[in-house]
């Protein structure tokens, strides 16, 4: 089991940059497929980007558009999200998800266990 607790959230400007951080509790913090993604109000939750548990293979959203980089710390059980050219659009809650073993799945159903989200802003 992996709990996990997301930070980096807050308002930026149009063409700016966050990064978001996802600390994870655990040892086998390694054998956990991490992803990113967020939810926009009215709007379903949807995948962002998503690495292996080695960081060897990182796949992203097509929306992202090479604006985003998602990382991993195995030393440090921590997932993070660079975030550049911030869009209006890109205004949202955004998640840490995790799933145990060597699976790569790019939706919400694949994965079960969550943080709590942190809020990111973008004003135009």
């Amino acid at each position: 089991q992996v709990q996990l607790v997301e930070s980096g959230g807050g308002l930026v400007q149009a063409g700016g940059s966050l990064r978001l951080s996802c600390a994870a509790s655990g040892r086998t913090f390694s054998s956990y497929r991490m992803a990113w993604f967020r939810q926009a109000p009215g709007n379903e939750r949807e995948f962002v980007a998503g690495i292996v548990g080695s960081g060897a293979n990182t796949d992203y959203a097509d929306s992202i558009e090479g604006r985003f980089t998602i990382s991993r710390d195995n030393i440090k059980n921590t997932l993070y999200l660079q975030m550049n050219s911030l869009k209006p659009e890109d205004t949202a809650v955004y998640y840490c998800a995790a799933v145990f073993g060597p699976f790569s799945p790019v939706v919400r159903s694949g994965y079960l266990y969550w943080g709590p989200g942190t809020q990111v802003t973008v004003s135009s």
